[in-house]
């Protein structure tokens, strides 16, 4: 395609690509990609009207910084979101060895004002949205005897309610467009797992609540996915959090409320932890994770539950018989023809 035939596109295709379905605009912008990065001269702003907008959360590091720097060179937008921007220099440096530009801006799940700024701010520059990537969150040992409450409420805070900010803000934006919300969960939002009830009440609260949306968002032409990675090696570790009357990795610390002597759980979580860490080094890598996210977006109909290894695929079955979750979207989607 030559720079001529993309400055002519860049002009009445703004109307006509608002026209196309989600997945021809993904086709065009993968075509263009390369020659919108590289050869279109200052100036002519052929993505404004071609390439589709995908906002994603959680970038500073791990699945989400993959994620943004892969989606930016399948030919979106990229707006890659996090709390803190002084945190951006990873992301920065891996998508210029890519060669992609990525729009770095502030959005704190947490704070319903930020979410509705950033996503405010992204459709004004951007002219819509199309895409929406729930990545950020944060994961949490404990256990409910020795968890304080507000461990749990802080728990549910990132990972549900920062979730539910950012789906309601986003929404009438991806209906506007028929685009693609997907949201990063984990098996644990299937399978509870031992020492991890706060975080996995959770995920499974976003994974009930995405089950009970996909076939609604449907009806509008959105498609939801979400996406269940088991162990990745990556910095998400770095930022668990750990019950408040949890001193150390071994558990020693978890006293009784007379703080005479161990809790009985420390053992157990010693094997837990010991288990993890052998597990980590069968970890997916974040690239793996999100070359499953970028396939959900370019698939013309992705299922709506989507696990990221064989490991994750065996360990969901064992709860599971409908793991891809057609079966029950199928079933539920008819309610909505009664």
């Amino acid at each position: 395609m030559s720079c001529e035939s993309i400055r002519f596109w860049s002009g009445p295709a703004a109307v006509l690509v608002n026209r196309e379905s989600f997945t021809q605009k993904v086709a065009i912008a993968v075509a263009t990609a390369t020659v919108v990065s590289v050869r279109t001269p200052p100036g002519h702003h052929v993505e404004n009207a071609l390439r589709p907008v995908a906002l994603i959360t959680g970038t500073s590091s791990g699945i989400g910084l993959a994620v943004a720097v892969k989606a930016a060179r399948a030919g979106y937008r990229t707006v890659a979101t996090m709390r803190d921007t002084a945190k951006a220099g990873d992301l920065l440096e891996a998508a210029a060895e890519a060669g992609v530009r990525v729009d770095v801006r502030r959005l704190d799940v947490v704070d319903r004002d930020s979410v509705a700024a950033a996503v405010a701010g992204v459709v004004a520059d951007h002219g819509g949205l199309d895409v929406v990537v729930n990545n950020a969150g944060q994961g949490h040992v404990g256990t409910v005897e020795v968890d304080s409450v507000e461990d749990f409420r802080r728990t549910m805070e990132v990972n549900f309610f920062g979730v539910l900010h950012v789906t309601k803000e986003a929404m009438p934006h991806l209906r506007a467009n028929r685009g693609r919300l997907v949201t990063v969960t984990s098996v644990g939002g299937v399978v509870g797992q031992p020492f991890n009830e706060a975080y996995c009440a959770a995920k499974f609260a976003v994974e009930g609540m995405m089950e009970s949306l996909a076939p609604v968002a449907a009806t509008q032409g959105v498609r939801v996915v979400v996406v269940e990675p088991g162990a990745v090696g990556s910095n998400f570790l770095e930022n668990v959090s750990v019950g408040s009357e949890l001193e150390n990795g071994s558990g020693e610390g978890w006293r009784d409320a007379a703080g005479a002597a161990p809790m009985p759980y420390a053992r157990a979580l010693r094997s837990y932890l010991e288990r993890s860490t052998v597990g980590l080094a069968r970890a997916q890598t974040p690239d793996e994770v999100a070359d499953h996210v970028l396939r959900v977006l370019s698939s013309d109909a992705p299922p709506f539950r989507v696990q990221t290894s064989d490991a994750a695929r065996r360990l969901v079955g064992l709860k599971l018989v409908d793991t891809d979750g057609a079966a029950v979207t199928g079933v539920t989607a008819q309610w909505l023809r009664w």
